[in-house]
């Protein structure tokens, strides 16, 4: 469509929740491309390339909304005592019958039509006096979302960074467990928080992002520690075992005695090889129980995920790229491989339910060890648009559509993040099914959940395939109904969520998640008074119902922030928009501005670790802390430790609920684990944790670090149990 936007694109746009302007700032609106507008529309399955056109569909749309009787999905709110709006508004003598999730039935004729009902995804079905009937998914959900039980404090962590003296080259869900035991036990921490554990795409080299996966609603079974796999013990080939456990520990090697980066890849060949060994020996009864049980709880969603797994072994991860027939996940031909498969299919179905049970496993362990909230597991904002997500629900997802970020002050380009986003009108149609579902599966074994790019339940910036990030527009989404799946399953789960909703964020979105009971994150260094003079805002004043943290995996650790070595690391590797001298003297100002706030408030102190860390059982038993025993050794802590630990003396000032710690901070680690805007130049995902010097730290020497038990008595008051 060419010339000036028309009235009639913009409403019809308007009534397919796409946006033809947007609000960067409260002062600036920017318009949308004409161009963007037509492809979402198009994406959405209406046709706006001509006026002609674009006055058809407005047409027809304005007639589907006046003539319908109720949306596709309605959402009560249980302590609600009135009927929602798109009940209250059904011609009087409407006939409504309800089918509740448990299959019981019944029929209302008066108000209150739906209130009353239990906790759940209905099915409503509504007949007019006319005769009209319209059928909708009715989703009542609890108020609020679960509260965090009490203050607590946790460790933040990439896990693949994570190695011990038993991991295969990349850590794992046993390194997992035993950090959260650790922690829990003699730390007194509440939580362990990690990074996405979703299922990445097959093949060499993979994408090592742990934020564009194949799929999200399944692990990967590359975080197994093989060795706990019961079937192990019983494997008749010791011989090959024995010789892939002398390859993962010259693997280990490399990377924590010689510092070489983390080869997800080469895990992942020595894993795969060993597991179809320890796949072959036949289930006990008690395991074949379970392991059907598992089957039968996830269905055709787990069928579709292992067939995908066993194409992609012939065919190739792409699977727009298949022979004819097998890209439609219910095809006669994928029916027919799929038969063919039967093995493959299956050793992928196993290595899903094994890796759950890990990830179920960590979760009781953080528990048994006294942590209220335990594993908090990562979600990422979308999948890669080859995997086997976008290959199994094909018709949830917007084709030629791409997710990312708008312009804005941190990237003047704005951000293309390769992903399909979720079409907002199949989700509906759907009762959201496809995300219950990815939610049951997380929250099976998560004590809290962090939702990446939470604002996405309300928009998501939409990039046309072949088009550059600035020329996309916002399309949103119902956000009352996302909330309400997300309370629903969080509350069924007993669960925390703590949503990211860092950056720009559309007004009103905060206090909307804050009023279901979201948390939001908080991040000191970008904490001013944006609204006043711009200073560090000091600890009263920030919000309670949130994860406060020093920084997060795309920020400088907090060593690097105060010492101006991350303004180093992009000027080394050519990242920097302006000066040098100018972006150093920025960087000084602002950590000195922070240290003056801190200092003023008495947080920063110079004593070493030996005499922070208090009486020998501080932290717990002697002999629990590994080989420094009970009392911290070695040389007076720096200047840079004693800042850091008042960087966390001040979020413990503040009234967050949670306090999350990012666990390089407690070794010195100068290097982010993921540098964004770098490919090739940074080895983005790919770093053990490491020393102020670069050399790699190991899990047994972690939990026994000096400086991190000193920064972790910060938060004596805390300690659970």
């Amino acid at each position: 469509m060419t010339g000036a936007r028309t009235d009639e694109l913009a409403r019809l746009a308007e009534l397919h929740g796409v946006a033809v302007s947007y609000r960067p700032a409260p002062d600036r609106t920017v318009t949308v491309p004409d161009s963007a507008v037509v492809a979402a529309l198009h994406a959405l399955g209406v046709d706006a390339t001509t006026p002609e056109a674009v006055r058809a569909a407005l047409a027809d749309r304005e007639r589907a909304l006046r003539e319908r009787l109720l949306p596709p999905t309605v959402v009560h709110w249980a302590g609600d005592p009135h009927d929602p709006a798109a009940v209250t508004a059904l011609p009087p003598g409407t006939r409504v019958r309800v089918e509740t999730e448990e299959g019981e039935e019944s029929y209302r004729v008066s108000a209150p039509l739906v209130a009353g009902l239990p906790l759940g995804v209905h099915r409503v079905t509504a007949t007019a006096p006319d005769g009209r009937t319209a059928h909708a998914h009715l989703v009542v959900a609890p108020d609020r979302l679960p509260a965090p039980p009490g203050r607590s404090y946790g460790l933040l962590v990439q896990l693949y960074s994570l190695l011990s003296r038993r991991s295969w080259g990349m850590g794992d869900l046993g390194d997992l467990a035993e950090l959260a035991g650790w922690a829990g036990r003699v730390a007194g921490a509440g939580f362990v928080q990690v990074n996405p554990l979703h299922s990445a795409v097959p093949g060499a080299p993979t994408d090592p992002s742990p934020y564009r996966p194949s799929s999200r609603r399944f692990p990967d079974p590359v975080h197994l520690r093989v060795e706990d796999v019961p079937e192990y013990a019983y494997a008749e080939d010791r011989e090959r075992l024995a010789g892939l456990l002398e390859r993962a520990a010259r693997l280990r090697a490399a990377v924590l005695d010689k510092g070489a980066l983390i080869d997800r890849d080469a895990v992942w060949e020595l894993k795969r090889e060993a597991l179809e060994t320890v796949l072959a020996v036949p289930l006990g009864p008690g395991r074949r129980a379970a392991y059907d049980a598992f089957r039968a709880a996830h269905g055709q969603a787990l069928d579709d995920h292992a067939t995908y797994y066993a194409l992609a072994e012939i065919h190739g991860p792409d699977w727009t790229t298949w022979p004819d027939g097998l890209c439609d996940p219910r095809s006669a031909a994928t029916a027919r491989a799929r038969a063919g498969l039967a093995d493959r299919v299956a050793f992928h179905t196993r290595l899903a339910w094994l890796t759950d049970g890990q990830l179920r496993a960590a979760q009781r362990t953080a528990r048994e060890a006294g942590m209220p909230v335990g594993i908090v597991h990562d979600l990422a904002v979308g999948v890669h648009p080859a995997g086997a997500d976008s290959w199994a629900q094909q018709v949830v997802f917007a084709a030629g559509m791409s997710v990312g970020a708008p312009p804005d002050a941190f990237n003047a380009r704005g951000q293309d993040w390769g992903l399909p986003p979720w079409r907002p009108d199949r989700l509906a149609a759907c009762g959201y099914a496809p995300f219950r579902e990815l939610l049951r599966a997380l929250f099976r074994y998560a004590g809290a959940l962090r939702i990446d790019h939470v604002m996405g339940l309300f928009r998501l910036w939409w990039i046309p395939q072949g088009s550059p990030p600035t020329e996309g527009t916002y399309v949103h989404y119902d956000a009352e109904a996302m909330l309400a799946v997300l309370a629903l399953e969080a509350g069924r789960a007993g669960s925390v969520v703590i949503g990211e909703d860092l950056g720009t964020v559309e007004p009103g979105v905060r206090e909307t998640l804050q009023r279901r009971g979201v948390l939001g994150t908080s991040v000191l260094w970008f904490e001013r008074d944006w609204t006043g003079d711009g200073r560090p805002l000091p600890p009263e004043r920030w919000r309670a119902d949130c994860l406060a943290t020093a920084t997060t995996h795309d920020l400088p650790p907090t060593a690097a922030r105060l010492t101006g070595d991350h303004v180093e690391l992009r000027d080394r590797l050519g990242l920097l928009t302006r000066p040098a001298a100018e972006e150093r003297a920025e960087a000084v100002a602002d950590a000195a501005e922070w240290l003056a706030l801190l200092d003023g408030l008495g947080l920063v102190d110079s004593v070493g670790p030996a005499d922070s860390l208090g009486p020998a059982d501080s932290l717990g038993p002697a002999d629990s802390l590994g080989p420094v025993g009970g009392t911290a050794t070695g040389p007076p802590g720096t200047d840079e430790e004693a800042q850091v630990r008042a960087v966390h003396r001040f979020l413990l000032r503040t009234p967050a609920r949670l306090i999350g710690v990012w666990l390089p901070d407690g070794v010195g680690d100068r290097r982010p684990q993921n540098l964004p805007g770098t490919c090739a130049e940074y080895p983005n995902w790919r770093l053990p944790i490491a020393d102020r010097e670069g050399r790699a730290v190991p899990l047994e020497e972690l939990t026994a670090a000096p400086r991190l038990r000193a920064l972790l008595e910060v938060f004596a008051q805390l300690r659970q149990g």
